[in-house]
């Protein structure tokens, strides 16, 4: 098969074509047949050399892929050739053809392409996981959601709008960033260009938030800790600003706050399925009813891979970037 692969670490320019044999099919596996794979900060960081993939992970890119059910292992009984899905992958979605396991793969709503379908799984996933689960969100709770223009960042606010009738706060770095989150729910916007610790305490007052979820880390985690009220999560899902942050532990002592963070690739197929069950039971229908929105920034053939990530590395994107995979 064909797919693209990471040459050497660096830029854009290290993304290349190669040849491939055909993933392994376990028994709890499907092979899908590529349609459509998101491209991801995880995989602009995995081609920056600095998000290596987990031990027996295919070193190729791509965390989620919509396709066609080429082949179920021999346990598989919940699919058949012919479905069409998609799949949050644990790595290999920028390929013709791609080996997942059968649990972590979720039927395409109803009314979505394949297109749009592929721009489902990792963003969501990363939210329920983030911000329903870890961050425990409560009906009528305050999330603060740092980044909100991006696929998991929209995401968030949607979910805590729509299923939690939360109050969310979103940053994000202009102008129109800023009315596309208020336009997909959120209550309060500020520029994280700006002061804007003190920007949500002049919005809401002092320790009101109870559910931050958080990519930048460093220096914004004892910010994110003040922000919060008696028995508030701070989640973390990356370190952008740094891995080292100095936070006040008798403040998480007093007012018992709880400072998490995960990483959900490593996680075995049973966990990721009791996600994906959470997600067509809960979201799937507000997704196909238009109250949950499917934001894409720009699409591209899988060949203009390249102009993909050029697009991720200038940070000026709105929603998901995804790749149309085509047979070459």
């Amino acid at each position: 098969m064909k797919a693209i692969e990471i040459t050497r670490p660096g830029g854009p320019e290290v993304l290349a074509f190669c040849d491939r044999p055909m993933p392994q099919l376990g028994p709890d596996d499907v092979l899908i047949r590529v349609k459509a794979a998101a491209v991801n900060r995880p995989d602009v960081q995995q081609r920056r050399g600095l998000y290596p993939p987990p031990p027996g992970a295919t070193d190729l890119p791509g965390l989620d892929v919509s396709g066609v059910i080429e082949q179920v292992g021999a346990n598989v009984t919940q699919w058949q050739a012919g479905d069409e899905v998609c799949a949050l992958v644990n790595g290999g979605g920028y390929a013709e053809f791609c080996a997942v396991p059968a649990l972590q793969c979720m039927p395409l709503p109803k009314g979505s392409s394949f297109v749009e379908a592929a721009a489902l799984p990792e963003a969501f996933f990363t939210a329920w996981n983030n911000v329903i689960w870890l961050g425990r969100l409560s009906d009528g709770e305050t999330l603060l959601v740092q980044g909100g223009t991006s696929g998991v960042g929209m995401a968030a606010i949607q979910m805590a709008k729509q299923l939690r009738g939360a109050r969310v706060i979103a940053t994000a770095g202009t102008d129109e960033k800023q009315s596309k989150c208020r336009e997909i729910g959120a209550d309060i916007t500020v520029s994280y260009r700006g002061d804007w610790v003190a920007d949500v305490v002049a919005a809401i007052g002092k320790e009101k938030v109870d559910v931050v979820l958080d990519g930048q880390a460093g220096p914004y985690t004892e910010k994110q800790l003040q922000l919060l009220a008696p028995d508030g999560r701070v989640v973390l899902i990356a370190s952008h600003l740094g891995e080292m942050a100095e936070v006040n532990v008798r403040n998480i002592v007093r007012r018992r706050l709880t400072l998490t963070g995960s990483t959900l690739r490593p996680r075995p197929a049973t966990y990721k399925g009791r996600i994906a069950s959470e997600l067509v039971e809960q979201v799937w229908p507000l997704i196909e009813s238009g109250r949950i929105q499917n934001h894409i920034c720009a699409t591209f053939d899988w060949r203009d891979v390249r102009d993909a990530h050029a697009l991720m590395d200038a940070g000026e994107q709105v929603g998901k970037v995804v790749l149309r995979v085509e047979a070459i």
